[in-house]
This record gives structure tokens, C-alpha cells and sequence, in this order.
């Protein structure tokens, strides 16, 4: 029998110990249509099971902005619009214009929880931190200008390519990792994830941290050491939420659904996998689909850690003070998420960029995200960075 409650009656049900937030991509999931209000509505009524926030890639591209705002309204669902950024600047003062167009639609302050300026588009090599950092500020004086100043403004970017320039511009980092497509065993993928964590976190000092992207897919090829299957998602959605839950740091989760109409056709034939739930929209993983009872977090990252705070418990006893820890860090904007998403959104597409299409872009940037690390600690060789930028959507 079909449930009869209301969707702000289910999203008042929504159990804070699930998700942050979900990237979620509001396209028809087998066919790629463009969004309508109603099938907006029945995908909250879904994901209302697991989170209260979602994180969209592009407000103009499928005209999704104003049917997720829309079913959004009376509800106590938040959102993080995305504006698409390619090498085309078209494609980003429609986002950007369309963001101001909504903001005069729709109560910003109560649905709106961040807005993304872009998404991994210094990685795709379509702009450089500074164009970025400029784009930000132009966002951010377009808000203010009509009395939105105070909401958070960021950018999403893989974590090699995050610099002084862009932590300088944005409100907190938002930052995409993906341990998958670094080729990581699944027993090293919670150390390698909190490993770039701490990396920003000592590069941001006092901005926040964000977890803009992660996940894992349960099916597909391999790609080197890191293997796909349904076990691999749910122990890494498993480590790392719940260490991410004891140190405060704010996620997006990759992502909401299964997406059968994305193209397969980079290294490893994952990108159509990477939901928590299938693409007839049932759950992969019986409830709750993670238990933090009794978790432990791993090995080195998490003794360095406790070695650190010893140094720093000795400073303070001889009158030093000192951070200790790699520091917590979430976005206070978000009441989740922390939030990747965004369907993670991450995404190939350069044709439809330049035509315009910015959503295929961005589908693709989602699923190859974090592929061509070169930060301390990167060990995929080139030829796998440039398998894992064929990005689609």
C-alpha cells in the first residue's frame, strides 16, 4: 500500500545519524530527462529516509534549480545550488544569473545552505584558482547585494588543486577525495581519505573543511588495487562517516542513486554505481544502512594523531598552547552534509559544456572526481590520472 504522508512529513522524520547530505543529480534516472516538480518530490520522499540536504551541480542546466526549490518549499529540506563552471564563461553567468532569478523566487535563507561555484573545473584544466577565486567574489557581491551576504559561497575541487588562492576566496573548503580512483586497497581507503583531509586542514588553518565528494561503487571494473562490489561500498561508507562523525568533519555523500542514463565509458565502467540506492530507488543496504557502535578508527593516520595531541598535552603543561589534533571541520551552512555531491556530482562533456549543456559536464566530473591527485601522498601514475578524468554525464 503507497504511503499517504506528506513530504514535510517525512522529512520531519529524517534520523540526523544518516546522511549529511547526498549529491543528487534530479534527472529522470533511467532516461536522463529533465526534472519536473513531482519527480522531484518523489525522490525526497525517498532520500528523506536518509538526509535532509542534497547538493545540486548546476541550477540552470534541465531548468533544475526552480523544480528542486520548488518541492523544497514548506519543508525542512536544505539545499547546496551548484553553478556550473567550464571553460565556456556563457555557461557560468547562466548559473550565476540564474541563481539571482531563483533568490528572488524563493526564500534563500531558509532553503539555501550553501552555494558551489563550480565543480572540479581546475582539475578539467577549464580555469585556473584564480579565475576561480574572482567568480567566488562575484558571487558572493551578487548576494550580498540582495540581502543574501550570509550565505556561504565555496568552490569544489579535487584536493591536489586546492591552494592558498582558492582557500583564501571561499567561506570553507569543499573539497572532493576519492581513494577509489587513487587505486586504493579498501583496508587503506579510510587512512588515505584522512590523510588528505588532514593535508587541507593544515593548509586552511582556520576555514573549514568540507568533505564536497566521496563514496565508493559496488560494481563495475577494477581500477588498480581498489575493487567495486557491494561489500567494498558499505565498509567505506561505514569507516569513514562514522570517523568523520567523531571528528566533526562535514560531508557530502556520492550520491543519492544508481543513474542508469550516464554514459559508461572511462577506465573502470563505475560510473552508473555509485548511489546508496539502486536506480529503481530501493536501498542497497539494509536500515540502518551504518552502525557507529563501538567503531575504532584506523591505524597510522589516527596514532599520528594521538601522538600529536601527547606533544600537544606537553606544551600546554609547560605553558605552549597548541592545536593538538588535525582540527574538526563541517559546514555550518549545512545541516548534514557536509555535502559531493551534488550528483557528486563531478563530471566530460566538453562539447555540451561549449554548447551550453553544462549538467553533462558535471554528471561526468561527479563520477571520475578526485583522479589526478599529485599531493604528497599520490601514488596513481599519470596514465591512470588521465583513465580517470573521462568524465560523463
Amino acid at each position: 500500500m503507497k504511503s499517504v504522508l506528506s513530504i514535510a512529513a517525512i522529512a520531519s522524520a529524517v534520523s540526523a545519524a544518516m546522511f549529511n547530505g547526498l549529491s543528487y543529480n534530479p534527472k529522470q534516472l533511467t532516461t536522463g530527462e529533465c526534472p519536473t516538480v513531482d519527480t522531484v518530490k518523489d525522490d525526497l520522499k525517498v532520500l528523506s529516509q536518509y538526509t535532509n540536504q542534497v547538493r545540486l551541480y548546476s541550477v540552470n542546466d534541465c531548468n533544475q534549480g526552480e523544480p528542486v526549490l520548488r518541492a523544497m518549499e514548506g519543508t525542512s529540506w536544505k539545499v547546496q545550488l551548484g553553478l556550473w563552471v567550464s571553460d565556456v564563461e556563457e555557461v557560468y553567468k547562466k548559473d550565476r544569473d540564474e541563481l539571482i532569478r531563483l533568490a528572488g523566487v524563493f526564500d534563500f535563507k531558509k532553503q539555501v545552505s550553501a552555494v558551489i561555484v563550480g565543480n572540479e573545473s581546475i582539475y578539467r584544466k577549464e580555469q585556473n584558482s584564480a579565475q576561480m577565486a574572482a567568480k567566488v567574489a562575484d558571487v558572493k557581491a551578487a548576494l550580498t547585494k540582495i540581502g543574501l551576504g550570509s550565505i556561504p559561497v565555496t568552490v569544489s575541487e579535487t584536493w591536489p588543486y586546492y591552494d592558498k588562492t582558492l582557500i583564501d576566496a571561499v567561506d570553507y573548503a569543499n573539497v572532493h577525495a576519492f581513494p577509489f580512483w587513487e587505486g586504493t586497497k579498501i583496508e587503506d581507503a579510510q587512512d588515505k581519505m584522512f590523510e588528505h583531509i588532514y593535508n587541507l586542514q593544515s593548509l586552511a588553518g582556520s576555514k573549514k573543511v568540507v568533505v564536497g565528494e566521496t563514496g565508493w561503487p559496488d560494481a563495475g571494473g577494477n581500477y588498480g588495487d581498489a575493487v567495486p562490489s557491494r561489500d567494498n561500498e558499505h565498509r567505506y561508507m561505514k569507516e569513514f562517516i562514522c570517523r568523520a562523525q567523531l571528528e566533526k568533519i562535514e560531508y557530502i555523500w556520492f550520491s543519492a542513486f544508481d543513474e542508469a542514463w550516464k554514459p559508461v565509458t572511462n577506465a573502470s565502467d563505475v560510473e552508473t554505481h555509485w548511489g546508496i540506492l539502486k536506480g529503481d530507488k530501493t536501498p542497497k543496504f539494509s536500515s540502518p544502512m551504518y552502525d557507529c557502535t563501538g567503531f575504532v578508527p584506523n591505524s597510522k593516520a589516527s596514532d599520528d594523531e594521538s601522538s600529536e595531541l601527547s606533544e600537544d598535552d606537553e606544551d600546554s603543561s609547560s605553558g605552549a598552547s597548541g592545536s593538538g589534533s588535525h582540527g574538526s571541520s563541517g559546514n555550518s551552512s549545512s545541516n548534514h552534509s557536509g555535502h559531493e555531491q551534488g550528483g557528486i556530482d563531478d563530471d566530460s562533456d566538453e562539447d555540451s559544456d561549449k554548447s551550453g549543456a553544462s549538467d553533462d559536464s558535471d554528471d561526468e566530473s561527479e563520477s571520475k572526481s578526485s583522479g589526478a591527485w599529485m599531493l604528497k601522498s599520490a601514488t596513481v601514475p599519470a596514465a591512470a590520472v588521465v583513465l580517470a578524468a573521462a568524465a560523463f554525464f
